[in-house]
């Protein structure tokens, strides 16, 4: 089972996980939402397409845009249709 936590909360937690330039991409559905708030910040990776963001908010800490999925990933990149990875002091743990 792979984990992702900041501040000592799991947020999120997943068996199924896929792994691109080390980063576990978590299904949306292993997620705890309530501690994702959409960002407008994206980002554009030349093979994966447009990154959109979540700002994780825990204990009323923030850490801004701390989360990315692709929405609608270019072919090479579809195995992350659907998931969320993480950074910035969130801690992924197999």
């Amino acid at each position: 089972m792979t984990t992702a936590s900041w501040q000592g909360v799991v947020i999120a937690e997943s068996a199924d996980t896929v792994v691109v330039e080390g980063n576990h991409y978590f299904p949306v559905e292993a997620v705890r939402a309530e501690y994702l708030r959409p960002s407008d910040s994206t980002t554009v990776c030349s093979w994966k397409g447009t990154a959109g963001y979540y700002t994780l908010e825990v204990d009323g800490r923030s850490n801004p845009d701390a989360a990315w999925f692709y929405a609608d990933p270019e072919p090479e990149a579809e195995h992350v249709r659907g998931r969320v990875a993480f950074w910035r002091g969130v801690e992924v743990a197999e």
